[in-house]
């Protein structure tokens, strides 16, 4: 399973021109809603065997969220979690690892896949930090904020994915641990 947190920067005149602004708020962050639900998740999903984590986080985010844009190639983590469709009498199965990475959207698509299933909505980060519905969300976002705080900046050339080739060494992706969680 892979995941991405879409974002972009707020343009300076959509805000006031104040040093004093914080990084954080200049941010926005874009989620979607769950297919049959209300509540508001990052695109997600899981890859295919003829494509990286990066090109499937990419993949996801076109066909659920409907955004193109640049993938930071190092993820910003690894979180387990359950999944929906496990039950408590199998304690053993049922857990998932989620890689997440950050995409800095560049283009925002009118159609996309699931544009019938999904509504997509752009938040501050403290709204998105209220509205994730699974405690590993709010940390992945929370990561996601220290990510982008300790470089200072929002994107450089070498960040920007040229070979994703690499990350499957970087993160010693185990195929046993990847499941398809509908």
């Amino acid at each position: 399973m892979n995941r991405c947190i879409p974002y972009r920067l707020i343009k300076a005149d959509d805000i006031e021109e104040d040093s004093s602004v914080d990084f954080v708020n200049k941010l926005e962050v874009l989620m979607v809603s769950s297919p049959n639900r209300h509540d508001l998740v990052f695109p997600k999903g899981g890859w295919e065997d003829d494509e990286t984590v990066l090109e499937a986080a990419s993949r996801e985010a076109i066909e659920e969220a409907g955004v193109k844009g640049i993938l930071r190639e190092v993820p910003l983590g690894v979180w387990e979690f359950r999944s929906k469709s496990s039950t408590v009498e199998d304690e053993c199965l049922g857990g998932c690892k989620g890689y997440m990475f950050a995409l800095e959207v560049t283009e925002e698509l009118e159609d996309w896949p699931e544009r019938k299933n999904r509504e997509r909505r752009w938040l501050n980060v403290k709204e998105a930090l209220e509205l994730c519905r699974y405690e590993w969300m709010q940390r992945a976002l929370e990561e996601f904020l220290r990510v982008m705080e300790d470089d200072g900046r929002l994107r450089t050339e070498e960040e920007t994915v040229q070979d994703s080739s690499k990350l499957e060494e970087e993160c010693q992706i185990d195929p046993w641990y990847c499941f398809v969680v509908n």
